[in-house]
């Protein structure tokens, strides 16, 4: 519900209302500021979400046995759920690191500089959403869950794009010139260093290792709760930083874009809306601070006391919210179900 509540919120911003050319298609200059708004909110959602299954100490997070219960323990098993739970235990424990991987450290893509690292990280979301749905429960968490993620997912690659519209940027992209310039070059081992990187800590975190006698692939924790919880200690503010960067840079291209508008009278007209806009998703990404860095109370408490305000003042409204899917997972001790028995003579009962 409180998810449902700030993307609903946010909608308003994002919603094309337009009091002046109506009907018109175009790509407003500001709209890459108000979908920056949504990026943020899938990006909490999905790294609080993966943070808080280590934080809570749960035996099956940390085992990375969590699959072997949930697919059979959840609300309404489904079909794909039954499927599921029957791979072998190696499988599911490779499961739970993806999961991981997907919602700890792939969302941090969402910021990245380069539009094709975004897309990973977007095509990672859905992915995970899909198979969600597929294994997960229904009518449930999944059916509201994977789908809002799906939503919001489309911002974090497209709502960059040229000034022209979304269509320009999804467009497909043209042969590649060769020789390939400088810039090109660099983007691409920048991206190919991202994927080295991101699968060396996965298997150096994670004791990636195959085992040919026996034909599977063995995964454990190889980190203590303490060096995660210093390692969350460590990047909480420097994440709230780079997401202020981003959203700096979106504001000042939208700024360029409104100069860009020609007539003297749109130019106008775009900057009142680009003003209006602009602070109303600052001022939503300061009180968000607040349930966000509720993940490591020392950063919490580290925040400047007129963000602290800011929430409190707008808290009962739920604009904003903490988000920590499945901090512990359940039916460890088997599924509880209830049984019904009848009798005719308060003897024999069916």
């Amino acid at each position: 519900d409180s998810l449902l509540l700030e993307a609903g919120f946010l909608a308003v911003l994002v919603a094309p209302l337009r009091l002046l050319r109506w009907g018109s298609p175009a790509w407003r200059p500001h709209d890459g500021v108000t979908f920056w708004g949504v990026r943020w909110l899938l990006f909490r959602l999905m790294f609080a979400s993966g943070v808080v299954k280590l934080t809570s100490r749960c035996p099956t997070w940390w085992g990375l046995t969590a699959l072997t219960y949930h697919y059979e323990s959840q609300c309404i098993p489904t079909p794909g759920a039954w499927l599921a739970h029957q791979l072998p235990v190696w499988f599911q424990k490779l499961s739970v690191v993806a999961t991981y991987v997907i919602e700890v450290a792939v969302p941090l893509l969402f910021f990245a500089p380069l539009r094709r690292l975004r897309l990973f990280a977007f095509y990672c979301q859905v992915g995970r959403g899909l198979l969600g749905q597929g294994v997960g429960p229904a009518p449930g968490l999944e059916l509201v869950g994977c789908p809002v993620s799906a939503v919001l997912c489309p911002p974090a690659p497209a709502a960059t794009g040229q000034w022209g519209g979304p269509g320009r940027a999804l467009s497909p992209l043209l042969a590649p010139a060769w020789p390939p310039s400088l810039g090109s070059v660099l983007a691409t081992l920048l991206e190919l260093s991202t994927y080295g990187l991101l699968l060396y800590w996965t298997v150096h975190y994670f004791g990636l290792e195959v085992n040919w006698d026996k034909k599977l692939l063995d995964s454990k924790v190889a980190f203590t709760y303490h060096e995660f919880t210093t390692w969350l200690r460590t990047v909480t503010l420097p994440l709230v930083g780079v997401a202020f960067l981003s959203l700096s840079w979106e504001i000042l291209v939208a700024m360029y874009r409104c100069a860009c508008v020609p007539g003297c009278f749109w130019k106008l007209w775009a900057t009142l809306q680009w003003a209006i806009m602009a602070t109303a998703t600052v001022g939503l990404f300061a009180v968000s601070l607040v349930p966000f860095t509720y993940i490591d109370h020392e950063s919490n408490g580290k925040l400047w006391p007129g963000i602290h305000q800011m929430f409190g003042a707008v808290e009962r409204f739920q604009v904003v919210n903490s988000y920590g899917l499945f901090r512990r997972m359940t039916g460890v001790g088997g599924r509880p179900e209830v049984i019904l028995e009848g009798s005719y003579d308060g003897h024999s009962w069916t």
